[in-house]
Formats: C-alpha cells, structure tokens, sequence
C-alpha cells in the first residue's frame, strides 16, 4: 500500500493573496516521483492554535505532514512553537543549529531574533538549509521547511534520500477537441470498465480554433500495462465521437537521490 502525505501551508500572506503558495505545487511533483500520494493540502494563518489544530489531524491522518512557513526571525514565525505544542514538548535553542547562525553573522549581528530561528522542538532532528543556513527540522512524521520556494526547495532535496520509494505513479494524457459534455457518458464507462485505474476530465477552450472545446483526460495508476489500456480504451472513445485523439506528454522528473 502507497505510503500518503498532507502539506500545510502557514502564513497570513497566504490566505490574504500577497503572496503566492508555489511550494505545494513543487512537493506535490516531488512526492509523485517518489511513489508517495499527496492527499491533502491545508493553509491556514500565523495563528498558533489553527496551526496545532490543523497539524495533528494531519499527522494522524497521514503517514507525512510537509509544513512550509513560519520558521523566519520575525514574530509572527511561530512554526516552531506551534509544532512543539502539538507533540506536547518543549523548546529551546539547538546547540548545532545555534552554532551554525552564530558562525554566518558577523559579530554582533546575531541579535535575539536572528537566534529565534535556532529555536527547535525538543527531539527534532535539523533539516539541512543550503540556501541560507538556517535549518528546517523533521520531528515525528512532520517535516518542518521554510516558506522561501528556493530555500524550501533546496530543504526538501535534503530529505529526499531518507524518504521511502514507492511504485510510482504513471500517467497518459490524451487530449481530445470534444466537449466535456459530449465526451461525459463515454467516459464514465471507460472508468467503469477500468477500476483500478483514475480518470479525470479537464476541459478547455481554445479562442480561434475550428474547435475551441475540448478536454484532457488524464489516465493514472501505479500499473503501466493497466494505464496503457484504459488510455487506448479513451482514444478509441474520441475516434467514436467524430475526433482524432492527441497524446500529451506530462512527465514528471524525478527527485534527486
């Protein structure tokens, strides 16, 4: 059985639109190359209850939790605080984490706020940070990274070699210039006849084109050969209706090992 992971998202720039969240998107690609099935996507704002709140009905729910957000030096970087609150352990400075932030300031610009993000739950293992030096950290299932797309990136290709390697996931997309609503009933006996494999539907229009309607269809499974045939079965269901099937190339890359 696949393993399965949630990611929450912390911050009030977030949820107020003035900043927007790439970060899902990446670990969402990451953990496919994986074999690991993202299944949920929580955000919610520098709010220190919301945030323990939201992160232990994920951390039971799922066998991962990727958090972004919140670890910075400001005060409303209460990340660290909200995850020891939700394993119910204290905090304080990590010697190694500390050390490493004391030797990238010069003297005396290491000031209290800078060291606030040294501040680790007790029993938390660092997550290495290549960007800018201050680290992520990895406590229970739940893996703590910043918010910065660059340093969250580069946190996250830190953890890749000792996170578990699943059958991955393969996917065929064919692209069809029928609308949705003509294609629907077809389609839905593809899936029935096809059950371990998921479809999905996603119109679009194309202003100028001699058929601006139409709609991909995304077959995905962790069985090629079943994959295979469930996408014949769709071309064979586009020809059908009067249209010439396309296959899109979707590919995912593979994270770094």
């Amino acid at each position: 059985m696949s393993k399965t992971a949630a990611v929450l998202v912390i911050g009030d720039e977030i949820l107020s639109g003035r900043t927007q969240d790439t970060n899902t998107n990446h670990i969402a690609r990451f953990l496919t190359a994986l074999g690991i099935d993202l299944k949920e996507v929580r955000v919610v704002g520098d709010e220190e209850g919301e945030i323990v709140a939201a992160l232990n009905a994920l951390r039971g729910a799922h066998d991962f939790v990727f958090t972004t957000g919140g670890i910075g030096p400001t005060h409303d970087d209460i990340t660290a605080d909200a995850v020891a609150r939700a394993f119910g352990v204290g905090i304080g400075y990590h010697p190694d984490a500390y050390a490493l932030l004391e030797a990238r300031y010069p003297p005396g610009e290491f000031n209290d706020m800078r060291k606030r993000m040294a501040r680790i739950p007790e029993g938390a293992a660092l997550v290495a940070n290549s960007v800018s030096g201050a680290p992520g950290f990895h406590i229970g299932n739940v893996y703590v990274m910043a918010g910065v797309p660059m340093v969250m990136r580069a946190m996250l290709e830190t953890l890749a070699p000792e996170l578990p390697r699943g059958p991955t996931v393969q996917s065929v997309t064919v692209e069809a210039a029928v609308p949705e609503g003509v294609i629907a009933p077809g389609l839905a006996d593809v899936q029935k006849a096809h059950k371990d494999i998921s479809i999905g539907s996603y119109p679009f229009y194309r202003e100028g084109a001699d058929k601006p309607f139409g709609a991909q269809l995304v077959v995905r499974g962790r069985d090629g050969a079943a994959v295979e045939r469930a996408a014949q079965a769709l071309e064979e269901l586009v020809r059908s209706l009067g249209a010439a099937p396309q296959r899109i190339n979707t590919a995912d890359s593979a994270p770094k090992k």
